[in-house]
């Protein structure tokens, strides 16, 4: 017995061999797949953010009464 699938709708479902299918990659797919982007983030996020969160941090203390 035969593994693949007969009859006309076989061959809408079964990619030929060696050919590549054009499907899209999901960009969040990208993004997690790529191991140098999610350093290059991960270093930069909280080098930016931190030092805003201090200076609203800092801003928000009441001025001390003389």
């Amino acid at each position: 017995m035969s593994d693949q699938p007969t009859g006309p709708e076989s061959a809408e479902t079964q990619p030929e061999p060696g050919r590549q299918t054009a499907e899209r990659i999901p960009a969040m797919q990208r993004l997690l797949d790529n191991p140098f982007l999610l350093l290059f983030l991960g270093i930069t996020m909280p080098t930016v953010f931190y030092p805003i969160w201090g200076i609203l941090e800092v801003a928000q203390i009441p001025i001390a009464p003389r």
